[in-house]
């Protein structure tokens, strides 16, 4: 990681080559602008580039208006952050120190440029990146989330942020700055909200909410169409995005929660190539969906798609859970799967609240210094166990079976054995969950000695089971009895990744029989889009 933050720093420095900036000019406008003039307002939409060539501009804070960071941008640097790839909006201004002229290029003619000339699009995209990461470890953003602590509402909105790189700040419910943002956005005092810059109060306090307000949520209607629909934005999916961009298709990727999937809850991937020192599963695809909205693929989160049909040989059509369609030439199945719900009275009343289904840095906050519980055999139960055990007093994982040889990799297995702030329960199970508002027990089952025995945690990470995220396909393609899509031969279908509808496809572990590896999700992803070309452009 080290080699990589220096790679990192020298091509921030690195400017845009004298070629670029003329092929800039054959497309922008020359722009001036007085000393103290706007030059991006904070939230609002990415339609243009900023190229600075004479003068002085520094980013703007939303929330105080003052400069953010210690940093301007002069000649021949450029202001940006990764939504102008996406669409998105700003989530800081940019504002002229002095008298200053700037080259300002179209949105859609500046990617066009970065598709043709890939040495600029590698200066752009990394900047933008490394301004993201920047922002993410700094908490420097617009967006504040206000009482965190005491309301799992807006402890989703934090874990939406943080699984989708998002930076947000939080402060506390009884701060005299929640007081003070709460009089000017029209929030009654001591009440959880979410808050966009100075005044503007997101409503509704949901993913949903601050995606719309971010510009993630993109906008479809029957008539939006692409040649691609991509289900599911895990590693299959991302990496589907990828490919479909780089053969030239338009394509769309939609994602119910956050880009990045189940693998990009873990904290630390270590078998995947090319990252000896391991890598989080959020950073990986997280530098996939760069990638991919680098060549031009759309990504849409939080949205699920509900129902699918096809109208003709070559046009299907797919409904979202807000009602909006949107139309594609071909269908890409990569949904992945979601642990299991326990059949446990009160679960659901307490999700959000001491149960929950990721273990990330959101979630490790909530128990920090105390004893929690995980629930699995599998590789990411492991992980989260190795992450916890970080911060907390003790992580107990719990296992159904009589031991994890089969189901974790041995050299997880190994560490969590010889971690001393780890304890592996074997043939156990949660007999019954305690609490009213937040939980605060734990009834264990231990089917060796017969005897119940609580745990007091606030605690519960929930990682068993898999259960195929395709309840929305029944009828249209064929599934095995556990509901995974079956493809290839056992389906009829014309290539090894295509169902029994033809210009239906299925990535990664929705699939029957797939490895569930994020290293094979990502071979399928991009192996699949040879298929789907030859079914769009049939």
């Amino acid at each position: 990681m080290e080699s990589f933050a220096a790679d990192l720093a020298t091509m921030v420095r690195r400017p845009l080559e004298p070629e670029h900036v003329a092929a800039m000019r054959r497309k922008g406008v020359i722009s001036t602008k007085k000393a103290g003039e706007m030059v991006q307002e904070p939230g609002a939409a990415f339609d243009e580039f900023h190229y600075v060539m004479d003068g002085e501009v520094e980013a703007v804070d939303p929330n105080t208006m003052a400069r953010m960071g210690n940093a301007t941008l002069g000649p021949g640097q450029f202001f940006g952050d990764l939504p102008f790839l996406s669409g998105g909006v700003s989530l800081a201004g940019a504002r002229a120190v002095v008298d200053s002229t700037l080259l300002c290029v179209p949105r859609s003619d500046m990617l066009r440029m970065m598709s043709d000339m890939p040495e600029m699009s590698d200066i752009v995209v990394t900047v933008l990146a490394a301004r993201r990461r920047r922002a993410v470890e700094e908490s420097d953003s617009g967006l504040t989330l206000i009482g965190a602590e005491s309301s799992r509402d807006i402890r989703h909105v934090a874990s939406f942020a943080a699984r989708n790189r998002i930076p947000y700040r939080e402060i506390e419910l009884s701060s005299e700055e929640a007081r003070s943002l709460a009089q000017q956005c029209g929030l009654a005092d001591a009440e959880p909200g979410v808050i966009f810059g100075r005044d503007r109060k997101i409503e509704p306090a949901t993913p949903r909410g601050v995606a719309g307000a971010l510009g993630l949520h993109l906008e479809t209607d029957a008539d939006t169409s692409f040649d691609v629909l991509i289900v599911g934005g895990g590693p299959a999916g991302v990496a589907a995005g990828v490919y479909a961009g780089a053969e030239g298709l338009s394509a769309l990727v939609l994602e119910d929660m956050a880009v990045g999937g189940q693998a990009g809850t873990s904290s630390r991937i270590e078998n995947y190539m090319g990252f000896p020192t391991g890598i989080s599963g959020g950073d990986l695809v997280g530098r996939g969906e760069v990638q991919a909205m680098k060549f031009g693929t759309r990504f849409s989160v939080p949205r699920r798609a509900t129902a699918l049909r096809q109208c003709d040989d070559k046009w299907f059509h797919a409904t979202f859970d807000d009602g909006r369609e949107v139309a594609a030439k071909a269908l890409i199945v990569a949904t992945g799967v979601q642990y299991r719900r326990l059949p446990l009275p009160g679960l659901e009343a307490l999700e959000g609240a001491g149960v929950y289904y990721a273990a990330t840095e959101v979630e490790a906050r909530y128990c920090r210094d105390a004893e929690v519980a995980v629930i699995g055999g599998g590789n990411s139960a492991g992980q989260a166990a190795m992450y916890l055990a970080r911060t907390t007093r003790h992580v107990h994982v719990l296992v159904r079976g009589p031991s994890l040889a089969s189901s974790m990799s041995d050299y997880l297995l190994q560490r969590l054995q010889t971690h001393p702030r780890i304890t592996i329960h074997t043939r156990t199970e949660i007999a019954e969950l305690h609490g009213e508002e937040a939980l605060e027990r734990v009834t264990i089952c231990d089917k060796m000695s017969g005897q119940n025995w609580d745990l007091p945690t606030a605690a519960l990470f929930v990682m068993v089971g898999a259960a195929p995220n395709t309840e929305w396909l029944p009828g249209l393609i064929k599934l095995d009895p556990k509901g995974f899509v079956l493809t290839g031969d056992a389906a009829g279908g014309r290539s090894q990744f295509e169902t029994s509808c033809p210009g239906v496809f299925a990535v990664g572990d929705v699939r029957a029989g797939s490895v569930k590896r994020v290293a094979s999700a990502v071979g399928e992803g991009s192996v699949v889009m040879s298929a789907v070309w030859a079914h769009v452009n049939d």
